[in-house]
């Protein structure tokens, strides 16, 4: 135990829109990448932090939840969409850093494709879970087609009738002949810690305190 407390604690970072917005967060909590970090050319996805009490870890969204989930990594910052997609018992998200703003949301050609049922609806999304679980709420079943991007192409080819998809200004969808028809859910980016490592290393809860102060808005 002496010699895992010693270790740094590892923080999984997400790739992608996220990033840039947590970087001033982090910092005002303590975690800070070393300057390699910020080197666009750079394709390391490990660094330490400035004073070397932290492994910074920058991998995509979802595997954020995972790393965490699974221990690999004690904290993070990932979408609450992700969170909400896996449901990981093993995750604890105690802090929205009220950043990262945006929705899922039902998006469906301006001009709807005929096709389906009243019952049942094929649908393209990377968020299968929640997909299922919404339309399951107002009585259809979800034929979900996972897809990781590229969405708004789904309905104009044929492969599904509409799609689930985070949704910001809503240009790319208006860029793409699609229209917001449903929203499931407001998005923000959370702090994620691992349940056990919570429990048994202090530092994981000192970082869960620096993130609340500075942020002053809990999930609870």
């Amino acid at each position: 135990m002496t010699a895992l407390l010693t270790a740094p604690l590892t923080f999984a970072v997400p790739k992608g829109r996220i990033l840039d917005e947590a970087l001033p967060v982090m910092a005002r909590a303590g975690v800070v990448p070393e300057a390699g970090f910020h080197d666009k050319g750079n394709r390391a996805l490990s660094f330490d932090s400035e004073d070397g009490a932290t492994r910074i870890i920058r991998v995509r969204a979802f595997d954020v939840a995972t790393f965490v989930a699974f221990g690999a990594a004690q904290a993070g910052i990932v979408g609450s969409d992700v969170i909400e997609e896996f449901d990981y018992s093993e995750l604890y998200a105690p802090v929205d850093l009220d950043i990262g703003h945006c929705r899922l949301s039902v998006a469906e050609p301006v001009q709807p494709i005929q096709g389906g049922s009243s019952s049942h609806m094929r649908v393209a999304t990377k968020y299968p879970n929640i997909t299922k679980r919404w339309f399951e709420k107002q009585g259809i079943q979800a034929e979900c087609v996972k897809l990781n991007g590229a969405m708004e192409l789904a309905p104009s080819l044929g492969l599904s009738l509409r799609i689930v998809d985070l949704v910001s200004t809503g240009r790319t969808l208006k860029d793409n002949g699609l229209v917001e028809t449903d929203q499931i859910m407001p998005i923000s980016a959370r702090l994620i810690v691992n349940r056990a490592a919570l429990k048994t290393d202090p530092r994981v809860g000192a970082l869960v305190e620096r993130f609340r102060a500075q942020s002053g808005k809990d999930t609870a």
